[in-house]
């Protein structure tokens, strides 16, 4: 129930609206319908930007074009697969490559990879090895500060408001930076100084809506506004001066704890390619484990009947004991959910209602998992979010209600990571 319940939520979540494939830069869709490049360079940026979001963009297209449709992102042809009778048909052509990376190293203007397919097969498995090794060997330390968080909530007044974006945010940023960077980020001012880099960073080049990618770099105006361009340089010069140092400090030696840039190191990687990939995992992995821990708990108050199941399932799995990596696993099979797919009325009766128990129909899950969205992920670190998303709800929910804020109406905005117009806040009441 744990994980259909994180299912259904990423429907919101979703990276984008359906599942991308990128292709090597060609200015032939293959007969496959869709729309031209509105510039050479930019491709269809500009209408990504003008539609809203990338989900919103897609969402469209779909509408207009079918189920399998063309774009291009900047010079590479996109085709976006948009119903789940397309993708059981489909096999990503491109299995070294990243899409959401492809993306986001575009956006940062960083030039690393594309090399051959063996090297970049090389690099997806450091990066996926650096993910699982990370999550093993600081598994008591997610847990440590998710309990942190509950210890804070079970000390506030009975129905205090909490600003749970908030919260999720600081949560995220102390799992991600200690797990990639190790005991630099123990120091709350460290990850202090690191949460405003990376909300500068976030503001001007990925994380924020759509648009707001369009007036820093399509539009020109982050050139025009030296103010805004000095913020985000200032913030990526800082943030890449930190991992370089971590990067240097754990070359040629050992440390008890493991952690994501170890695994990196390691591999036969040079320094660029340690820094961008390490630069692209914090940042990645911080918007989207705090705002996959946000939705999580969203959802959770709107349905006490969802909450319930879910608290029955976590004292079956753990009982009275701790909450360790291999009781984990004994949850429900996770599953990873996609907008465009997910809100399809052809196939969901209620495509956007909360609704966990639709994927225990038999079909629906050899479906999901015969595209390969159980086990390992495309994302790692959407992988690493379930994780860091299942200890915490593992620990909340086993002592505290989860409650919503009365006339309260919380509404999505569709950025690449779909995030809430307004803060969202909630309630907590101790179990008894």
């Amino acid at each position: 129930m744990l994980d259909f319940a994180i299912f259904a939520i990423t429907f919101l979540l979703a990276l984008v609206g359906a599942v991308l494939y990128l292709y090597p830069a060609s200015r032939q869709a293959s007969g496959i319908p869709g729309i031209t490049p509105t510039e050479e360079k930019d491709g269809n940026l500009p209408d990504i930007v003008n539609s809203g979001s990338l989900h919103e963009f897609l969402v469209n297209l779909h509408e207009r074009y079918g189920p399998v449709v063309s774009f291009w992102f900047g010079r590479s042809l996109v085709v976006s697969l948009g119903t789940v009778d397309v993708l059981k048909q489909h096999i990503n052509p491109n299995k070294t490559l990243d899409p959401f990376e492809t993306m986001l190293k575009s956006l940062l203007r960083y030039q690393s990879g594309g090399g051959s397919a063996s090297e970049n097969h090389m690099r997806k498995k450091l990066y996926e090895n650096g993910v699982t090794n990370s999550l093993q060997s600081n598994f008591a330390l997610l847990l440590k500060l998710s309990e942190e968080l509950l210890d804070k909530w079970l000390s506030y007044p009975e129905h205090q408001h909490v600003p749970l974006s908030q919260h999720m945010l600081g949560f995220a940023m102390k799992s991600v930076t200690q797990m990639v960077m190790g005991s630099t980020f123990e120091d709350d001012q460290e990850v202090i100084r690191f949460q405003k880099n990376h909300g500068t960073i976030s503001v001007f080049s990925y994380f924020q809506v759509w648009s707001e990618i369009g007036k820093g770099y399509l539009d020109g105006s982050l050139d025009e506004s030296t103010t805004r361009k000095k913020q985000y340089e200032d913030a990526l010069m800082q943030l890449e001066s930190i991992l370089k140092k971590i990067i240097k400090e754990r070359k040629g030696r050992n440390f008890g704890q493991h952690i994501f840039i170890d695994s990196l190191v390691q591999g036969n990687l040079n320094d660029q390619q340690i820094l961008e990939d390490s630069m692209i995992f914090s940042l990645a992995g911080c918007i989207i484990t705090a705002k996959l821990c946000t939705w999580a708990i969203c959802f959770l108050t709107t349905c006490e009947e969802v909450q319930k199941k879910l608290y029955e399932e976590i004292n079956q799995v753990f009982g009275n004991g701790p909450i360790t990596p291999e009781k984990i696993e004994q949850l429900t099979l996770v599953l990873y959910a996609l907008g465009v797919v997910l809100q399809d009325p052809n196939t969901w009766p209620s495509p956007y209602k909360f609704d966990p128990d639709r994927f225990d129909d038999e079909s629906a899950r050899k479906t999901f998992s015969s595209l390969g969205f159980s086990g390992t992920q495309e994302c790692p670190e959407l992988r690493f979010a379930y994780m860091v998303t299942t200890v915490l709800l593992s620990v909340l929910v086993k002592r505290l209600y989860l409650l919503s804020v009365e006339g309260q109406v919380i509404e999505t905005k569709y950025e690449l990571v779909t995030s809430s117009r307004e803060e969202a806040w909630i309630t907590v009441s101790k179990r008894n």
